[in-house]
């Protein structure tokens, strides 16, 4: 048992890679479903106990081949990738039993297979990113879940959607282009692509040679940010939302922008902190700039749209506003309002995108109009999608409310009432656009295409309802979510690594 233990690491990559090429093989979509279903709830307890593990006896470093890094690969795991990692996998595990119905329906059945075996290479990707030590390791597994992700994203039933993974694939290649060139600067300067062994070997180089170190920042940066969808960088995502298949939305508003801000969080704090001052660099006030931008901007872009599902894409896009904020303070309780964000958002967002996907396989659309009063006819789909929204407004008792109140105390550690102002200000505007579906699923007179809607089968409500409770649990109950954050926030700011 100690044996297996110890390749765990391995195993939350491994496992996913190995099952979508049984289901290649294989080609049964039923086969495909029960694989997918299988590997989705073992991941949970793979990630728990490593982090677990993290909390008993610190960081974990697994060298891929026996060989030890800086030579080999490592995978590191400390306590900011655990919560990735578990968020990630706890996110595949409750939100797949919603998959089987919702891919049947939105899904040609000779694609249905290949679906799942993308999906699982989508996941191994996400994991190998938040898992892996090294650079351009974490590139490779970048690509792996874009280059997925991109599949997907095409197979959505709307014609749009091809062109939506067009705009997504000719993004997504220019930002991992920006990113590779960053590790490479790196790589050139430290002749190391081990991120403990870069970050050593950066905070000792040559004051001549900060000029070069700024520049790998600066490509990083970038390359991550059109990853994270940062504004104003976000242009593939609403269209990828809104136009993907429902199960593959759910997904990717959950994790996959976590999963990029857990990167640049990585580089900005375990990288590049020991090396430059970063109160000497025009750097967190762009962000901070850009963050302000995405949580008005796209919030009231929102207000304006008439798809649900790009509704909630543009909220998305001011929501990584939120986290990057957070981000951008550089403080201990802006990160960990950054943390517990990346964790609460992707459990609303979740929540949100599955309803909606619940709503489509009843009525075969989203739109604001064909919604109106299908409260009354899903109750328990609509009463769950209210419940995630008010977290998303960041209502006391819900676990939006807790992300917002560690963002307002960093925004007053940092001396700034402005912030404060600003991000009650935002919440303001999603109080709008999220008032707007509320009103007319709840008060509006039932449309043509809602009249015979009923709430959906128990495997794609549940899921949905666990999310919905889970949102106001963490909102009540922080010890697992802000508690992990403020520890991991702590160590990233005071360099125990």
């Amino acid at each position: 048992m100690t044996e297996i233990f110890a390749q765990l690491p391995a195993l939350q990559v491994v496992l996913p890679l190995i099952a979508a090429v049984l289901i290649v093989l294989s080609r049964s979509e039923t086969a495909a479903f029960l694989i997918t279903l299988g590997v989705c709830l073992v991941m949970p307890f793979i990630s728990a106990a490593m982090l677990f593990e993290v909390l008993e006896n610190g960081p974990i470093s697994y060298a891929l081949g026996g060989w030890p890094p800086p030579i080999g690969i490592e995978y590191r795991i400390d306590l900011l990738n655990g919560i990735v990692l578990l968020l990630v996998s706890v996110i595949a595990a409750i939100s797949i039993p919603f998959a089987y119905r919702s891919v049947k329906f939105e899904i040609d059945s000779r694609r249905r297979a290949w679906f799942y075996a993308m999906f699982l290479l989508c996941l191994a990707g996400l994991l190998g990113v938040a898992i892996t030590g090294d650079a351009f390791n974490a590139f490779v597994f970048l690509e792996i879940s874009s280059l997925s992700t991109y599949a997907l994203v095409a197979l959505g039933r709307d014609r749009r959607a091809l062109l939506a993974a067009y705009q997504y694939l000719i993004l997504g290649t220019i930002g991992a282009t920006f990113y590779v060139i960053g590790v490479g600067f790196l790589y050139i300067l430290t002749g190391s692509l081990n991120l403990v062994d870069i970050a050593a070997r950066a905070a000792e180089l040559d004051p001549a040679q900060t000029r070069a170190l700024l520049t790998a920042l600066a490509f990083i940066t970038v390359g991550v940010s059109l990853k994270l969808a940062l504004f104003p960088l976000h242009f593939w995502l609403p269209n990828a939302y809104a136009y993907a298949p429902s199960f593959v939305t759910v997904f990717l508003s959950a994790t996959a922008t976590k999963v990029a801000i857990y990167l640049l969080i990585r580089f900005y704090f375990s990288v590049f902190s020991g090396a430059l001052d970063f109160d000497a660099l025009p750097v967190m006030s762009v962000l901070l700039g850009l963050s302000l931008a995405a949580m008005f901007v796209a919030s009231i872009i929102a207000v304006f749209q008439t798809n649900l599902k790009r509704m909630l894409a543009y909220s998305s896009v001011a929501q990584i506003g939120y986290m990057t904020l957070g981000l951008s303070m550089d403080n201990v309780l802006g990160l960990t309002g950054a943390i517990v964000h990346m964790i609460n958002h992707g459990i609303m967002k979740a929540a949100l995108f599955l309803a909606l996907g619940a709503v489509f396989l009843r009525i075969n659309s989203t739109r604001l109009s064909d919604v109106s009063g299908i409260g009354r006819l899903m109750p328990m789909t609509m009463g769950a999608f209210t419940v995630a929204g008010l977290g998303l407004i960041g209502v006391p008792g819900t676990a939006g409310f807790i992300s917002k109140w560690y963002l307002a105390l960093g925004a007053i550690e940092k001396g700034s009432w402005t912030i404060v102002a600003l991000i009650l200000g935002s919440s303001i505007i999603s109080v709008v656009y999220l008032g707007r579906i509320l009103e007319s699923v709840w008060l509006g007179t039932p449309s043509a295409r809602a009249e015979k809607a009923s709430d959906p089968p128990l495997s794609m409500l549940l899921p949905l309802l666990v999310l919905a409770a889970a949102s106001v649990y963490i909102g009540l109950d922080t010890r697992a979510t802000a508690g992990l954050a403020y520890m991991a926030a702590e160590a990233l700011l005071g360099g125990a690594q």
